[in-house]
C-alpha cells in the first residue's frame, strides 16, 4: 500500500514542481525588468537616485510585504487560482511602463507586477513543499527558488534588448504560463469557516525563530537589493554602461546554481550551519566585486562566485521557516520569499539616498557590512526539527 501511495504521488509532485519553478522563472523575469533600465527612466523622468529607489520600494512592498497577507486569501479560495494569476498580472504590469503617461501611472503599473509576484510567491512555494518528501525539501526548495533566480538573469537581458517600448511583444508568455499553472496544480478548495485562519493565528508565529530568521533574512536581501538597484548607476558612472545587463545576468544566473547547492548541501550538513557559513563567505567577496570593474579580468568570474553565495542561503532560509512552522508551512515561506524582500525595498529607499550624498560604491559597500550582525544572529538560531 505504501508503495503504490508513492508511485502515485511522486510523479504529481515532480510534475507540479516543474511547472511552478518554470513558472517562477517567468514571474521574476518580469519583475527583474525594472532595475536595469533604472538609469534609462531616470533620465526619461528627470529623477534623482532616491526618486528611482522610489519605484524598486513599489515593487519589493508590494510584491513582497504582502505575501504574508496571502495566506488570509488562500484560506478563502482556490489557491491554484492565485499561482495562475501571478505571473499574468506580473507580466501585464512590468511590460506596459514604456507607455507609463507619467511616474504615478509608472508606479501604478510597478504596483501590479507586484500584486501579481505577490499572490505566486507563497502559493507556489506551498504547493512544492506539500508535494516534496522531508528528505528532499531542501532540494525541491532550492530548485524553485532556483527557477526564480534563473529569471532575474533572463529579465536583465531581456529589458536590455527590448528597451521600454518592445516589452508588450513578450506579454502572452506571462498570460500562458499563469493558465499552464491553474490547470496543472491540484484544486485547494477553500477552508471551512471555522477553519479560516485570523491575522492573529500568523502573528503567534513572531513568538519564536522565526523572528530572528526573517531578521538575518532582511539584512541578507538587503545587500542583495542595493546591488542590483545601484550597480547600473555605477557602472554607468564608471563609463562601463554596457556591461550592466550581462552583470547582473552572470550573478542572477550564478545565484540559481547557488540555490541548488545550498538547499541539497543543507539537507546533508544542516540548514543553519549553510546559512552562516555561506554569509560569512560572502562579505570580503562581496566587498571586491562592488570595488572591481569588467575590465579586470576577474570581475565575471567574481561576480558568478558572489552571486553562487549570496542565494545558497535563500532556499535554506526558506526550508528552515517551514520547518520552525510545519502547521503553516505558507505563512512560513512568505515570510522568508516575501517580507524579508519587501522590508529590504522599504530600506533600500535610505540606500538610495545614501548613494545620492556619497556614491552608489559606498551605499552598497554600507549595505554588504550588515552581513555582520546577520551572522551574529544565525549564532543564536537552532537547527530545525525535519
Amino acid at each position: 500500500m505504501t508503495v503504490s501511495t508513492r508511485a502515485l504521488v511522486a510523479p504529481s509532485g515532480v510534475a507540479i514542481l516543474a511547472v511552478l519553478t518554470f513558472a517562477h522563472f517567468v514571474n521574476d523575469a518580469f519583475t527583474a525588468i525594472l532595475t536595469p533600465l533604472l538609469p534609462e527612466i531616470r533620465t526619461a523622468y528627470g529623477l534623482t537616485i532616491a526618486r528611482t529607489a522610489v519605484l524598486v520600494a513599489i515593487l519589493s512592498f508590494v510584491g513582497s510585504m504582502l505575501q504574508p497577507f496571502v495566506g488570509l486569501i488562500g484560506d478563502r479560495v482556490d489557491r491554484r487560482v492565485l499561482a495562475g494569476a501571478g505571473p499574468a498580472l506580473s507580466a501585464v504590469g512590468m511590460t506596459t511602463i514604456g507607455y507609463a503617461p507619467n511616474f504615478a501611472a509608472l508606479g501604478a503599473l510597478i504596483a501590479l507586477a507586484g500584486i501579481g509576484s505577490a499572490v505566486f510567491h507563497p502559493s507556489g512555494a506551498s504547493y512544492v513543499a506539500l508535494g516534496s518528501h522531508a528528505e528532499r525539501r531542501g532540494l525541491f526548495a532550492a530548485l524553485f527558488s532556483a527557477g526564480g533566480t534563473a529569471g532575474m538573469a533572463v529579465g536583465p537581458i531581456l529589458a536590455m534588448t527590448l528597451g521600454l517600448r518592445a516589452l508588450p511583444f513578450v506579454m502572452p508568455v506571462g498570460i500562458l504560463v499563469g493558465l499552464a499553472c491553474y490547470a496543472v496544480t491540484p484544486p485547494a478548495r477553500p477552508a471551512a469557516r471555522s477553519a479560516v485562519r485570523r491575522p492573529s493565528d500568523y502573528l503567534a508565529l513572531w513568538r519564536g525563530p522565526i523572528r530572528t530568521l526573517w531578521a538575518t533574512g532582511v539584512m541578507r536581501s538587503l545587500s542583495t537589493v542595493s546591488y542590483q538597484g545601484l550597480l547600473g548607476f555605477a557602472l554607468t558612472a564608471r563609463g562601463h554602461a554596457a556591461h550592466i545587463g550581462p552583470s547582473l545576468a552572470v550573478f542572477s544566473l550564478a545565484a540559481a546554481f547557488g540555490g541548488i547547492a545550498g538547499g541539497r548541501l543543507s539537507d546533508r550538513v544542516g540548514r543553519i550551519t549553510v546559512l552562516r557559513s555561506s554569509i560569512l563567505a560572502t562579505i570580503p567577496l562581496f566587498i571586491a566585486l562592488v570595488l572591481s570593474s569588467p575590465s579586470q579580468l576577474w570581475y565575471y568570474p567574481l561576480t558568478a562566485v558572489v552571486g553562487a553565495l549570496v542565494n545558497a542561503n535563500v532556499p535554506v532560509l526558506v526550508v528552515t521557516a517551514q520547518e520552525y512552522a510545519p502547521d503553516h508551512v505558507a505563512t512560513a515561506s512568505a515570510l522568508m520569499m516575501g517580507f524579508t524582500w519587501g522590508t529590504a525595498g522599504v530600506l533600500f529607499l535610505a540606500v538610495g539616498k545614501l548613494a545620492d550624498l556619497t556614491s552608489p560604491t559606498t551605499a552598497m559597500v554600507s549595505s554588504i557590512l550588515l552581513l555582520l550582525p546577520a551572522f551574529w544572529l544565525t549564532t543564536r538560531l537552532a537547527e530545525p526539527t525535519r
